[in-house]
């Protein structure tokens, strides 16, 4: 349809779940650190006790399958998962549910039609097994708003399975808004009284409308000039209330009209006569015949773009085949971040992806030059023979550290130095600043190269380098009884996360206790740093970036 018009190789505005058109707002990154949170504590590894559950609600479209997808994503392999996506069940039907997605049979016993207690038995002990495995074990529930009250007691039942050191079970629950009304009944008041994480995920705001926008036109292959301008930007957030759902669907009808009156960009008026056609009419707009006058027309319109975009299709192909740099994706300049102001960068015309091999004879083996290669995006001078003692002046820490894994720098979300080492040859440097779950953007002099990380995997070892610039007071090795802005920082920041008092009573600095420490390490093991409580770099680093800090952070890659 609209496609050859706009420069694009596929629909940029489907409602279908394209994993390659995921756009990770702030919000969507908060989420998903609330339920991998929540989760943590499950695992045997990390010491939690695990149990109770983890509750995710949003609008209608707000993006809860995006972040469920994400989050299974980074389930570690040693943990089971059952995933149930139709919950209108009765007791007996969600137990055989979940049986069959752990895969538990039944035992033999269970002659005829099995019981509840039959399915209870059989999860109990594979449970069990499990656990005694160093394995955990993870229920989600999709559309959990459809539960009924008879199945919500009965999951909570579960969630009594343990042993004498920790819960067997974690359940996370996802679902509309109304799910949090349904477990505001006193009814229900035990099973609330087991949630130990939950966050509702709102609509994006005016810039991520853009943003997200700008996102899924880049994936789909545009280059150039935005084809909305400011005002149909802001009247597509207005209408659609920043509902990514909404978005798709009145960008992908402005686009279509658009191409059916000729013009390259789309303007307030055409995003106001698609809002009519996909929601309804708005106040002032047309009613009645006159509306449906224009009903029609849109719908002769579709038309004639449906059958037009059957018929240019192959000519649109055979363009793309004869001439490859129209299908090809601008390289994005790189990102500079300014200190001041927490940035969300989105990568909005990514490379395209080449062979790490190409890439390595450019890398430097002197890791000063990669140093120098980071130092813009913390407004730092990229000058000098040690750019870390020219950070120093500056205020600014250089950080290094080992035995780090690719997810834990996904959730850590800043540009860094990773050290890659071959079979044979002297290790060399990259600098990363944008990473997807199957791509990663390296720097390069100023050039982005973006590589798979299947293939970065094989040389990167764990070892990672980063600027990092401490909060004020911040003491390496901070001791029992600590107090000061650090603290209070410390305090002040897991309360956004955890909802623990940011300060010990009103006017008193808060101290490094074993109640702060408890919190500290609750909050390590959750994001897949040693529980140790000690508040050092990587801690405050992990923080600042689950809070949404002042650091530079990772491009937005397609994926």
């Amino acid at each position: 349809m609209y496609a050859a018009h706009f420069g694009l190789s596929q629909d940029p505005f489907s409602i279908a779940p394209d994993p390659r058109y995921l756009f990770m707002s702030e919000r969507h990154r908060e989420a998903l650190a609330h339920l991998l949170y929540g989760v943590a504590g499950s695992g045997q590894a990390t010491g939690g006790t695990g149990g109770g559950f983890v509750l995710l609600t949003g609008d209608i479209g707000a993006g809860k399958t995006t972040i469920c997808r994400c989050f299974l994503a980074q389930i570690p392999p040693n943990c089971h998962v059952a995933y149930i996506f139709n919950p209108k069940l009765s007791v007996p039907e969600l137990l055989q549910s979940i049986c069959e997605e752990f895969h538990i049979p039944l035992s033999p016993a269970a002659a005829g039609t099995p019981s509840v207690k039959d399915y209870i038995d059989a999860l109990n002990a594979f449970l069990l097994q499990s656990h005694a495995a160093g394995q955990s074990s993870v229920l989600i529930i999709d559309e959990a708003q459809n539960l009924a009250a008879d199945v919500l007691e009965q999951l909570r039942l579960l969630t009594n399975l343990e042993t004498n050191e920790r819960k067997l079970l974690q359940i996370v629950l996802i679902g509309q808004p109304e799910l949090r009304d349904m477990l505001a009944r006193p009814e229900l008041e035990q099973l609330a009284q087991r949630v130990i994480a939950r966050f509702h995920l709102d609509a994006l705001s005016p810039a991520e409308t853009g943003q997200y926008i700008r996102h899924r036109l880049g994936v789909a292959g545009h280059a150039g000039a935005l084809p909305f301008d400011a005002k149909a930007l802001q009247r597509i957030h207005q209408l659609t209330r920043g509902v990514p759902r909404r978005i798709n669907l009145l960008c992908g009808r402005a686009l279509l009209g658009a191409w059916a009156t000729g013009i390259n960009r789309v303007n307030h008026k055409v995003v106001n006569k698609a809002a009519a056609e996909v929601f309804g009419a708005e106040p002032g707009q047309a009613s009645g015949p006159t509306r449906r006058r224009t009903a029609y027309a849109l719908a002769g319109l579709a038309l004639v773009a449906t059958l037009s975009g059957f018929l240019l299709w192959p000519a649109y192909q055979e363009r793309l085949a004869t001439n490859p740099t129209a299908a090809s994706v601008a390289q994005a300049a790189p990102a500079k971040t300014p200190a001041s102001s927490p940035p969300a960068p989105i990568a909005p015309l990514a490379p395209p992806i080449e062979n790490l091999q190409r890439v390595w004879p450019e890398l430097p083996a002197d890791i000063n030059s990669a140093w120098r290669e980071l130092a813009p995006d913390w407004k730092l001078p990229a000058r000098g023979a040690d750019p870390c003692q020219t950070a120093a002046a500056q205020g600014v820490q250089c950080y290094r550290a080992s035995k780090l894994t690719l997810p834990l720098l996904r959730q850590l979300d800043r540009p860094g130095i990773l050290t890659l080492q071959a079979a044979r040859g002297p290790a060399v440097h990259a600098v990363l600043v944008g990473q997807s779950d199957q791509t990663a953007t390296l720097r390069l002099q100023g050039r982005l190269h973006r590589v798979r990380l299947v293939e970065l995997a094989q040389f990167w070892h764990g070892d990672f380098a980063t600027y990092w610039q401490a909060p004020p007071g911040y003491e390496a090795g901070l001791r029992d009884g600590s107090t000061g802005k650090a603290i209070d920082w410390l305090g002040t920041r897991l309360s956004l996360l955890d909802g623990g008092p940011a300060a010990a009573g009103a006017g008193a600095p808060l101290t490094l206790d074993a109640a702060l420490r408890a919190r500290v390490r609750a909050f390590q093991r959750a994001r897949g740093i040693t529980p140790d409580g000690q508040p050092g770099p990587m801690t405050f680093m992990q923080i600042d970036s689950a809070t949404q800090g002042q650091a530079p952070r990772l491009l937005t890659e397609p994926q």
